[in-house]
């Protein structure tokens, strides 16, 4: 079969796109003459912008009335291999309706996805993490990944990001080259959110003892929880949350000795551009999707509920797997990488730590 003209099927969401970035990166070793694209939604399509393991971004819009257009978008492809690394019905109908002879899919696909595929790629373990289990695709078609390097997460590079990144940051008071800290109080699950009381408490203790200027980040649609957090904190931290555009973000994140968070998206963004990560897990399965790569330190509880991977909590104790983490739990690892340089705090494994 001649694979020269691949198409990746991932829209969304953010993290999972991010995972699936080195996946990209085989695919472009293995085959160099290919030409590849990735079809995703265009409110994410910025994550791939100047890829250079990618000829095209194929951005849509995915709303029921938007169907006829992403049919006919990926018709014109004329695609010979499709990859669909979503893995549900949507996704592998446009693979189906691209006309490519060679459809491939995890075997474990949901809502009846299988169906639609030519050829079914088992899955191992299911507690395997995402950026492993996407990588299966890739050695399937004879891709060798061998160790996943920083380079295999070519995020964006924007010079007019970084300066609007600087703009703000001056605004704020914040002088070159300080130390600055981001939190990401919010999650897209509620059951995914420690309380905002204790982000605010780590926020101040950061503050106060001079380890850190604080900047909370999150999308627009989250800014009534970064409300909560700066009504709770007794300094002032610098109010970002739906003030950057994706690449802002990113420049951000950059910038950022240090970002303190829910499991989500701006986790895996900071994991993919080398800032080290403290992660709140509760629900979720960090060996699953917790940040990936060495310098990074996730924290969870010890109750045996977790993970439950619900959007409801119905433990006797409400989001115990969250409350179980202490505001000093935080501080403690927060202090403890901080004080790293950065040659040794980019090199330290991830940590896991459990509180009961």
């Amino acid at each position: 079969m001649d694979f020269s003209r691949i198409l990746i099927i991932k829209p969304s969401s953010l993290g999972d796109i991010v995972h699936a970035l080195p996946t990209v990166a085989a695919l472009r070793r293995r085959f160099p003459s290919a030409r590849i694209t990735w079809l995703v939604k265009r409110e994410w399509a910025a994550v791939l912008e100047g890829n250079p393991h990618l000829d095209a971004v194929l951005a849509l819009d995915l709303l029921p009335k938007d169907w006829p257009a992403a049919w006919r978008a990926v018709r014109a492809g004329r695609f010979d291999t499709v990859l669909d690394l979503q893995g549900l019905l949507r996704s592998a109908l446009l693979g189906w309706i691209s006309g490519a002879p060679v459809r491939i899919g995890f075997a474990n696909g949901r809502e009846g996805s299988p169906w639609f595929y030519t050829e079914r790629v088992p899955v191992p373990s299911l507690s395997m993490h995402a950026v492993d289990r996407y990588l299966i695709t890739a050695k399937y078609l004879g891709a060798d990944p061998g160790e996943v390097e920083p380079s295999d997460f070519p995020l964006p590079h924007d010079a007019q990001a970084e300066a609007r990144i600087e703009v703000l940051l001056a605004a704020a008071g914040v002088q070159a080259g300080a130390t600055l800290v981001a939190i990401n109080p919010s999650a897209r699950w509620d059951t995914k959110r420690w309380l905002s009381e204790s982000f605010a408490t780590v926020g101040d203790r950061l503050q106060q003892n001079g380890a850190a200027r604080v900047v909370l980040i999150g999308g627009r649609d989250e800014r009534h929880v970064g409300k909560q957090v700066m009504r709770a904190m007794r300094t002032a931290p610098i109010d970002l949350m739906g003030q950057t555009t994706l690449k802002e973000l990113i420049a951000l994140l950059r910038r950022a000795r240090l970002l303190v968070t829910n499991d989500s998206g701006p986790m895996h963004l900071a994991a993919a551009v080398g800032t080290p990560v403290i992660a709140l897990f509760g629900p979720t399965d960090p060996a699953r999707t917790g940040p990936y790569g060495v310098g990074h330190t996730v924290l969870r509880s010890g109750v045996p509920c977790s993970p439950c991977f619900s959007r409801c909590c119905t433990n006797a104790i409400e989001l115990e797997c969250l409350t179980s983490i202490r505001p000093e739990n935080v501080i403690e690892a927060a202090m403890h990488l901080l004080e790293q340089p950065l040659n040794v705090q980019n090199s330290l494994p991830l940590l896991f730590r459990s509180y009961e």
